[in-house]
């Protein structure tokens, strides 16, 4: 049996946004398969960029129910790139240090990214953001409305410098 085959195809497009960084932080994400169209969003009150724009792709392959071959399209060159060249299971190989001395950041986030792309087939994908393609720009609006909501719950790992080790996990 080829890979991939007689799993359901998805695409998920993702995206991340945060009012300063660090500062109060959303995510959208737009899952479609066949005709069937969700959108989910959520945020942190104190949290970066880059981890909303993690938190996007994980709670985008989270709500798939079962094993799927997903097309994950983000803007983020910080998501894509650090999964499509390795660079991600090598800072996981490696203690999550980044060469000798340098700690890898959002641990916490890529340990949950990397463990959900072992249960489904992940295909990642660059697209240029604000660029005008609809399901980017409305996965913007929702990261971005949602990083705007009231009482927003704390990014405990961001909080409490929690994000380096995984050994002090919160998830």
């Amino acid at each position: 049996m080829e890979a991939g085959q007689g799993l359901k195809k998805v695409t998920i497009y993702t995206d991340g946004a945060c009012l300063g960084n660090p500062g109060p932080g959303g995510y959208g994400v737009v899952l479609m398969y066949v005709g069937h169209r969700k959108e989910l969003s959520g945020g942190f009150r104190l949290t970066t960029n880059n981890r909303m724009e993690l938190m996007a792709a994980i709670v985008g392959l989270e709500a798939l129910k079962e094993p799927c071959q997903v097309r994950l399209y983000s803007d983020s060159k910080y998501l894509v790139e650090n999964y499509n060249s390795g660079a991600a299971r090598r800072w996981q190989a490696n203690g999550w240090k980044r060469g000798r001395k340098l700690a890898a950041q959002n641990v916490d986030l890529w340990e949950r990214l990397l463990l959900l792309c072992q249960k489904h087939q992940v295909e990642m994908i660059w697209v240029e953001g604000h660029a005008g393609n609809p399901d980017n720009e409305r996965c913007d609006a929702l990261s971005n409305r949602a990083a705007r909501q009231k009482n927003l719950p704390p990014d405990e790992a961001y909080e409490q410098g929690m994000t380096h080790d995984s050994s002090m996990q919160l998830f």
